[in-house]
């Protein structure tokens, strides 16, 4: 498997970090490589590993953890139309 270098950015410290990863490949594509991807609950606890996603844009893959089931190749939207949330 080869490493690549991913930057991180980690907007709640607005810094961006530079690590070597070895991410496991595609199985739908073969060409990109699946990232994870991180959230928060609804009582602000991390949920770490909550959806990867394929860097293969042309791809689209993506798998998700939501209320304990798993769901596959959800349609990708952009997430510049939501607003943030009022507490």
């Amino acid at each position: 498997m080869l490493h690549k270098v991913y930057s991180l950015r980690r907007l709640w410290l607005g810094e961006v970090v530079s690590v070597e990863l070895a991410l496991p490949k595609c199985q739908k594509c073969k060409q990109g490589d699946l990232v994870p991807l991180s959230d928060f609950g609804s009582q602000g606890a991390p949920i770490y590993y909550k959806a990867w996603v394929c860097t293969n844009e042309q791809c689209g893959f993506n798998i998700k953890i939501r209320n304990g089931d798993v769901y596959i190749n959800e349609p990708i939207t952009s997430g510049t139309m939501h607003g943030p949330r009022v507490r």
